[in-house]
């Protein structure tokens, strides 16, 4: 029985909190400590090791948009060879990744690491937090750099 197992760590002795008081008392968690609280014991668990590719990516969370909201979007950081998720930044609905991945890299240690990020992250200043991180990166060039494009279609001759 579960109730047998978790007064392993807590009496209960008046029983397990309904489902409406864990929801209430989940609500006054703050998010953003929450996150950074989060980041910091992954940090703790996981040991990156020098060149780890960590991949930072954003995506839509299917099924949370309601009518009243667009859907939830989140960048998030994975170490592929711990195949972990290290932290995650929710997206401002008016804004985008460009301003979410600089937040993230803030919660991160990633040195001795590549960072992968795709088109949308290949700004200048990303790649400098990367960089004072200690950190190398690998940036996705499309349409959106259309200079620099140019530039490395032209290096490698394509």
């Amino acid at each position: 029985m579960l109730l047998d197992w978790l007064r392993q760590y807590f009496p209960y002795t008046n029983g397990i909190a309904s489902h409406d008081v864990l929801g209430k008392l989940i609500a006054l968690i703050d998010p953003v400590e929450f996150n950074g609280c989060f980041a910091q014991w992954i940090n703790s668990l996981s040991e990156l090791t020098d060149d780890e590719v960590v991949a930072i990516d954003g995506k839509s969370l299917r099924g949370s948009a309601t009518q009243y909201r667009s859907a939830l979007h989140l960048v998030s950081a994975y170490a592929t060879q711990n195949r972990l998720c290290l932290a995650q930044q929710c997206v401002s609905e008016k804004s985008n990744e460009i301003t979410a991945i600089p937040l993230l890299l803030d919660t991160l240690d990633i040195q001795q690491c590549v960072v992968t990020i795709d088109a949308m992250g290949c700004q200048t200043g990303i790649a400098q937090k990367i960089l004072d991180k200690k950190a190398d990166y690998i940036l996705m060039v499309k349409d959106n750099q259309k200079g620099l494009k140019q530039q490395t279609q032209k290096v490698f001759d394509i």
